[in-house]
């Protein structure tokens, strides 16, 4: 059950979003059809992976094979679409593929939520709960009090095939007295003849493992980490054997670890660990041990106080901050015994560290860095920016909106006077009223629309703060541009109550009549929008600088940046100098943050001839795309065989990707293997062999295709769909980049390339569709892959929401939602920078599960 870490320092609300705030064209997702109102038609509705009929979904739990039926648990919201009041829904399937919605299984109550878990069957009734004849099903939960947020280990059973269940009245059966303490996965350990707990110690970045007879009585057996990735907090631990490259008498143990923040691809994500397991202790194949560069070291912080590096503001204090014990305070990865550490009582303090100026004279700089993930935006002002001249369209300074109209309760009868009742401090407006939406808190919602105006400059500029709902996601807290009728710009703020400059570019609608809408439709964290300032300008405005990051500066301006993963881990970053070589440099540690993660860490600058790599860059990782999360496997397969399915989504944008009336779907189910590639062990999956039971008709064949620079239909439009199961080999020629476009039309389309110049599997979403409802969502994610004996293999499962790709033998796998419009249904093969040749391909359309 995934939950955003807090470090030092009260805040309100989760951890904070980008610095800047977020701008868009809207992109407006199509009007639903008639068709579309009908169940599991619409738009974005996934045919082949699994979706609950509405409401929020997210960790697949309890995942076992009993009776002839696969069942898939998973944390679910009975009462909206958003996370909340967690319980377990239930669904069966008798192949992986075709599934059926069981009603709830275990529901929230007012003591507790029912997080995540798993489930067993109890064959010999160790815990007495059915018998030998009918044995119950047992689920393994994390009890969530909803009175203290105490985290601990819970049982449910059933005896009618997971139909019903009663909570064991002896709950909890394992409370170690912690808030961070969940996600049992429970299986049978033979040699033992006992019940084997994997259990995550989130913040600590720790496995813990459990042994017990009954299921009610645990005994502690060991633990196991911080190690590799510990950017966030590590959920949902899986632990399972396989043999090595098929070979049934050499047998390798994995640990699956789901990690959020901190993912290779942002956010979360999944690393595994391969190694042995002794009915005690896991220990992995690769101590995680690394030795970085050598090279001289320019800065080390390990001195009183900052020598000849200059400080502003407050937030550095006099000088390095001595190293507290790992685990006691989040902080862990410094070097020696001091380091830099912006944050001291509060977030509320900034400043600047700067570097005297050096001369470049190495290929790389690197050190380590942790803190606040807020970025350096290029343009941004240290301090407060200067307003441009302009027409001021409305200040806010009177009692009441004037000629501005308002809807819903969330904006009031005019404008606040600075911070309501219950608010953090609200700053950066200008003056004393501004348009405030946190009325009688986060649950009011509303618009308030100006009267209609001119555009009449190049830019119109406007303070703009408060939540960052974007206002392509279901329920914006946004500030939009509408020019007949049609949302044109769009604006939010970054979860923070310190309102910033924004600016829309609005040369192209000169002379076009426009209103302002300001909307607040959302009622959870951070449900609420600020305003001040709205101007007509020639000029753009420059936003306030709220970054927390470590900068490279050449002739004043920076050039490289690095920022904190909203993580306390100190890990290494580099800075490419090889083309400033002899140029004069500073560094600069930058913290304007005042809000969630405001603070950054630094420490250890190395000069060196090649740069460090960061652990997410050393960890293992089960999927390297965005959209797969809290991955675990079944047990109990009557083939014996090893299959996991993760949360095809990912909490930087969960809550507001543009579903409705369900949010979030499973993705397919995988068989797992370990096979040695490139020599060294690797977690390979592909899609379980009966989503061919899908296939609607013959395959669309091709083969000998040469592809030109440019791109084609493949097979002359044939094989376009919205549900396909595409097998390719290509040679790469003299290409720089090949693959597939999918889903293309309309301006839309997810590449699905190989760069042959880094050897990488990719996936490119930036046009993919809707992608404006936040800001973490557009992007490029990169799998290492290479060719095999001079081919490329790719294995494609594209839904109405999503791809699925792997390359290889399933070594290297991206999975990456998708929201195209219905009409973007085409597939184009693509060469950059040369040729390639299509070898072969099949392509499979794919039918609807519930078909």
């Amino acid at each position: 059950m995934s939950r955003v870490p807090r470090r030092r320092g009260p805040l309100r609300i989760a951890a904070a979003a980008a610095a800047a705030c977020a701008l868009a064209v809207t992109t407006v997702a199509p009007q639903a059809s008639a068709e579309d109102s009908r169940p599991y038609t619409e738009t974005y509705r996934p045919q082949f992976h699994f979706s609950p009929a509405k409401n929020w979904m997210n960790d697949p739990n309890g995942l076992i094979w009993y009776a002839g039926e696969y069942h898939l648990f998973y944390q679910y919201n009975p009462s909206g679409n958003t996370w909340g009041n967690m319980s377990w829904g239930h669904a069966v399937s008798k192949d992986l593929v075709h599934w059926e919605e069981l009603p709830l299984a275990l529901p929230h109550d007012d003591e507790e939520m029912v997080f995540s878990g798993s489930a067993v069957v109890d064959h010999d009734n160790t815990t007495g709960f059915g018998t030998k004849e009918n044995p119950a099903m047992v689920a393994v939960y994390t009890s969530h009090s909803k009175d203290d947020g105490r985290q601990a280990q819970s049982l449910a059973y059933s005896t009618d095939r997971g139909r019903t269940w009663t909570k064991y009245a002896g709950n909890p059966v394992l409370d170690i007295g912690s808030k961070e303490f969940r996600d049992p996965k429970v299986q049978w350990y033979a040699p033992t003849r006992s019940w084997l707990m994997t259990v995550s110690l989130s913040t600590e970045h720790k496995v813990r493992f459990y042994s017990s007879k009954d299921l009610k009585s645990w005994t502690h057996l060991s633990d196991f980490g911080p190690q590799n990735a510990v950017g966030g907090v590590w959920e949902c631990p899986d632990l399972f054997p396989l043999p090595v490259d098929g070979d049934s008498k050499r047998i390798k143990w994995v640990l699956v670890v789901n990690i959020n923040p901190g993912g290779i691809a942002g956010g979360s994500a999944a690393q595994y660990f391969v190694g042995d397991f002794d009915g005690t202790r896991f220990t992995p194949d690769d101590d995680g041990s690394y030795t970085p560069p050598p090279g001289l070291v320019v800065q080390d912080f390990e001195g009183a106080d900052y020598g000849t590096w200059q400080t502003t503001g407050t937030a550095f204090g006099s000088g390095p901050v001595p190293a507290p014990a790992p685990g006691t305070s989040g902080t862990s990865g410094f070097e020696g015994q001091w380091f830099v550490d912006s944050f001291h009582t509060s977030d509320a303090e900034t400043g600047t560290l700067t570097s005297p100026p050096f001369t470049v004279d190495s290929p790389y700089l690197n050190f380590k860095v942790a803190g606040g993930r807020h970025p350096h935006v290029p343009g941004s002002v240290m301090g407060a920016p200067t307003a441009p001249e302009g027409e001021v369209l409305a200040d806010f300074e009177q009692d009441g909106y004037g000629s501005w109209t308002t809807t819903g309760t969330a904006f009031g009868d005019g404008p606040a006077r600075g911070t309501l009742p219950g608010q953090n401090p609200v700053s950066g407006h200008d003056g004393d009223g501004l348009v405030n939406s946190f009325l009688d808190g986060d649950a009011t919602t509303g618009t308030l629309t100006s009267p209609e105006f001119t555009i009449t400059a190049k830019h119109i500029n406007f303070l703009v703060g408060g939540g960052n709902h974007p206002s392509g996601s279901a329920t914006p807290t946004a500030v939009r541009l509408v020019v007949d009728g049609k949302t044109v710009r769009s604006a939010t703020g970054s979860d923070s109550e310190e309102l910033n400059w924004a600016t829309w570019d609005v040369a192209d609608l000169a002379g076009r009549a426009a209103h302002i809408e300001v909307v607040d439709q959302n009622t959870g964290g951070w449900g609420h929008i600020l305003l001040d300032q709205v101007m007509q300008s020639d000029t753009p405005a420059r936003p306030r600088s709220t970054e927390t990051a470590v900068n490279l500066l050449i002739d004043g301006e920076v050039v490289q940046s690095v920022t904190g993963a909203d993580s306390g881990s100190l890990d290494w970053a580099s800075f490419d100098l090889r083309a400033h070589r002899g140029e004069q440099a500073t560094l600069q540690i930058v913290d304007m943050n005042k809000g969630g993660w405001g603070h950054i860490l630094a420490d250890h600058f190395v000069a060196a001839d090649q740069p460090a790599t960061p652990s997410v860059q050393r960890a293992s990782w089960v999927d390297h795309g965005k959209d797969y999360y809290a991955a675990v496997s079944w047990e109990g397969a009557p083939d014996g065989k090893r299959r996991m399915i993760g949360w095809m989504n990912n909490w930087q944008y969960g809550n507001d990707i543009p579903t409705s009336p369900w949010r979030s779907a499973q993705s397919i189910p995988r068989e797992m293997a370990l096979r040695t590639v490139n020599g060294r062990l690797r977690l390979t999956q592909q899609p379980v062999s009966t989503v061919e039971s899908l296939y609607a008709g013959s395959a669309v064949a091709v083969r000998g295709v040469g592809i030109a620079r440019g791109s084609a239909p493949l097979a002359g439009g044939r094989a376009d769909g919205k549900a396909l199961d595409i097998r390719a080999t290509f040679s790469p020629g003299d290409a720089e980049r090949f693959g597939f476009t999918v889903r293309t039309g309309e301006g839309q389309e997810t590449v699905i390339g190989y760069d042959t110049g880094t050897e990488e599997l990719y996936v490119d979403r930036t046009r993919s569709g809707a992608v404006d409802f936040h800001s973490d969502f557009p992007g490029v994610q990169r799998a290492p892959l290479k060719a095999k004996n001079g081919k490329v293999t790719l294995r494609i499962l594209v839904d109405w929401s999503s791809v699925e790709v792997f390359g290889g033998d399933g070594e290297a796998v991206i999975t990456d939602q998708i929201f195209p419009s219905p009409g973007s249904d085409g597939v184009r093969l693509f060469a950059e920078g040369g040729s390639a040749r299509l070898d072969s391909a099949k392509v499979w359309k794919l039918g609807s599960f519930r078909d």
